[in-house]
């Protein structure tokens, strides 16, 4: 049996954008259960402030079990596609 707080999640699917060469973030795309889209709020301030996905992929985001999981999927994303750049 699943606990109480896990039983309403949800699967989410995270695409992040870089510029190739500087891996400076261009934009991304959330899609996913109630409260996914939340998540583009910090994928726009990271755009907005011209981080590289490398260093966004490092940035220490709240955690709260019922909320997020320990290594945030937005996180995940950057750290991918900071490799391919």
């Amino acid at each position: 049996m699943l606990p109480a707080h896990v039983t309403g999640a949800a699967p989410i699917a995270v695409k992040v954008v870089a510029e190739r060469g500087t891996g400076r973030l261009l934009g991304g795309q959330i899609v996913g259960g109630p409260g996914a889209g939340k998540r583009i709020d910090v994928v726009a301030l990271a755009v907005w402030n011209e981080m590289r996905a490398g260093d966004f992929s490092q940035a220490d985001l709240a955690y709260a079990p019922p909320f997020s999981p320990v290594i945030d999927p937005v996180l995940l994303a950057a750290r991918a596609v900071s490799r391919l750049v």
